[in-house]
This record gives C-alpha cells, structure tokens and sequence, in this order.
C-alpha cells in the first residue's frame, strides 16, 4: 500500500471515530437528498410553494382544514421540470368549513379566522372536468389538509417552504466555496510560488479585501449586480476567496522548498506542472479544513442578506427570507413562525463546523 493511501486510510479511520463527525456528515447528507427531493417530498409541490390561504395565516403546527381545489387550465409541463422547479399550478385553493350538493352544483360555506360564518358559494358541475356526477366532487377535488409546521402569514405551507428553502442554502454554500476555492487557489499558490514582486502585489490585493468588512463588501456586490439569486452566489464567493489565499499561500512557501519540488525543477518540469502535480496535492489538507467554515460562513451571510431583503427575492423561499417575514410575531405570541427556520439554519451552520473540526483532527499528523 503507497503511503497517500495509507494516510488517507489513517486519516479516514480517525474520522470514523469522531462521532459529532460521523453525525454531522450523516445530517448532510440527509439535507443534501431533502434538497435534491424537495418537491416530491412537499405537500405544497406548487413553484416555489407559494399556494396562498389567508383565510389560514398563521396557524400553528398540526393545524387542519378541509380543502376546496377548483381546477383550471395549465401548461403542459415535463416530469423533470415538475420535480426540480415544482408544479406549475393555477388551480384555486379554497379553505372551506362547510359543503352542500345541491342540485347541478356544489355550495361551500368559506374557512373564517375567527369561527364565524363564512362567505357562501356556489359551484357548477362543468367547473370540475374529471367529475361526472355531482356526488364525485367530494371524492375528488375535496379533502382534509394538515400543516404539520403551520402556516405563515400568508397561509402558506410552511414545511413546504422550509423544505424548498433548504436548497437555496444548500446552493450558495456549495457555489460560494467553489468560486472561492478557484480565485483563492489560484492566487495563493502563484503568490506562494513566485514570490517577490509577484506575491508582494497579490498579497496588496489579499490585504486591501481583507480589510473591507464581509457583509457591507456583499452588500455593495450584490447593489452593484442587482438583487437576485444568482448575484448573492457571486458576491458571497467574491468575498470568502481571501482566506483561501492567504492559506494557500502560506502552504505552498514551505512545500515548495521541499527535496521532491527541487527534484521536479531539476528534471526541467514547468512551472504549472510542479505547482499542480507536486505542491498542491501536499498543500491541500487545510483548504478542505477551511471550506467547511467558509461553506457555514456562506449560508450565514445568505441568510444576513435575506432578512435584510437583499438576498432571494419573493416569492422564492430562503430561510432568511422567512425569518424576515415573521420577526415581529416572537412577540405577538407565534414565536415558531421564526424559530423554526432559525434553529434550521443554527442546525446546518453547526453541522459544517462540526465536520470541519472533525477533518482538523483525522487530518492531524501529530494526533
């Protein structure tokens, strides 16, 4: 067995013994299937899980109501795109307390807040193309709902929305440290390998982003790209490369004067050669340590950026974003409306520090 394959088989194993490791790694990837599957597993499959009842707003975990669908036209939609961007759905979604088959239709009694009488209506028969007699409307297009999180302030799944809303995390974690690890590998392994004028006018560039605050950095990214989705995955990748220089950096000045790296120069190897194929692979260990923090440190500062309205926009669901919409209610008597994405971002947060303490020690010689 080579020696790589024996570290990497010591350092596994070290790994394996770390249990809030293991734990951690097995928490994400259960988050990573829940993101992929988001829209199978939703009761609310619609895009972006924005079916709205404000009739039911703000209702707490558990919370049941019997549900009127009046279906309508849509667009023909393929199963990839119902299962990766939700159901293009225009149907109507009426909460309801009470129901009559009359003759030729169907009168509903509408779903109040305060348990008063609520708005009649009447439907026809041809309203609901799949029924043929008037007694297979509440077969089919009638049923109970449950909220197993409740629903927001504007009646929306909130599980639903929670479940979708783990993607975006998921997402700018994942392209914020891919963006960061291209710049900061680049950067520190040229600074690191050069040296002199070089690395002097590389670190200038380090030091002078370093100084400017992170979060007022993506901010003015992020103004200066517009508000969006994909702005925030630049601007948050545009910001964490510097730690990833510095480290690199610092990594390649000792490898680099290595017996193996001086052999490699002696046989006229060239220099993108030696930087790729002998230094890198030797100086890689703390990078991986480091991206785990900065993929944490990501979803934070989505999450920062979100509540502050400048992240995901409406109606497109980020756990920032909920936290946004539902602050005010940790007063108002509903705490959980905030809580619950709160403790979901603490949880995944929490789970990448925890991995990356773990990969610290399994990857610690000295240990």
């Amino acid at each position: 067995m080579s020696r790589s394959t024996s570290l990497t088989h010591i350092a596994l194993q070290k790994f394996k013994r770390n249990f809030w490791g293991v734990f951690s790694f097995c928490f994400l990837v259960i988050c990573v299937l829940t993101a992929i599957f988001a829209y199978a597993l939703a009761p609310d499959n619609t895009e972006n899980a924005n079916q709205m009842h404000l009739s039911i707003h703000s209702k707490p975990p558990g919370f049941e109501v019997t549900m009127l669908t009046i279906p309508s036209e849509v667009e023909t939609q393929s199963a990839f795109s119902r299962f990766f961007f939700g159901r293009k759905s225009a149907a109507t979604e009426i909460p309801i307390s009470d129901y009559k088959l009359e003759s030729q239709h169907i009168s509903i009694t509408e779903y109040t807040l305060d348990g008063t009488q609520g708005l009649q209506k009447e439907y026809e028969l041809s309203q609901f193309p799949e029924a043929t007699a008037l007694e297979d409307i509440p077969k089919q297009y009638i049923k109970t709902q449950k909220f197993l999180l409740g629903t927001d302030k504007y009646g929306r799944d909130l599980l639903s929305r929670m479940l979708i809303g783990i993607r975006i995390s998921l997402a700018i974690g994942f392209v914020a440290v891919f963006i960061s690890l291209v710049i900061g590998i680049t950067l520190g392994a040229i600074a690191g390998y050069f040296g002199g004028k070089v690395d002097a006018a590389i670190m200038w560039i380090i030091n002078v982003t370093w100084s400017i605050p992170t979060l007022l950095l993506v901010i003015a990214i992020t103004l200066a790209l517009g508000k969006g989705f994909w702005q925030v995955f630049i601007a948050v990748g545009l910001t964490m490369w510097v730690e990833v220089a510095r480290v690199v950096r610092g990594q390649v000045m000792g490898v680099k004067e290595m017996q193996y790296v001086t052999a490699a120069r002696a046989l006229g190897y060239d220099h993108f050669r030696i930087i790729t194929k002998h230094i890198l692979p030797n100086a890689m260990a703390p990078v991986i340590i480091i991206s785990a923090a900065n993929f944490a440190g990501a979803i934070l500062i989505e999450s920062g950026l979100s509540f502050l309205g400048i992240g995901a926009q409406p109606p497109m669901p980020s756990w920032g974003g909920i936290i946004k919409d539902h602050y005010a209610y940790i007063i108002l008597g509903k705490p959980y409306l905030a809580i619950i994405p709160g403790v979901a971002i603490m949880s995944l947060v929490t789970a990448f520090m925890l991995i990356g303490n773990a990969m610290r020690d399994a990857l610690d010689v000295k240990n």
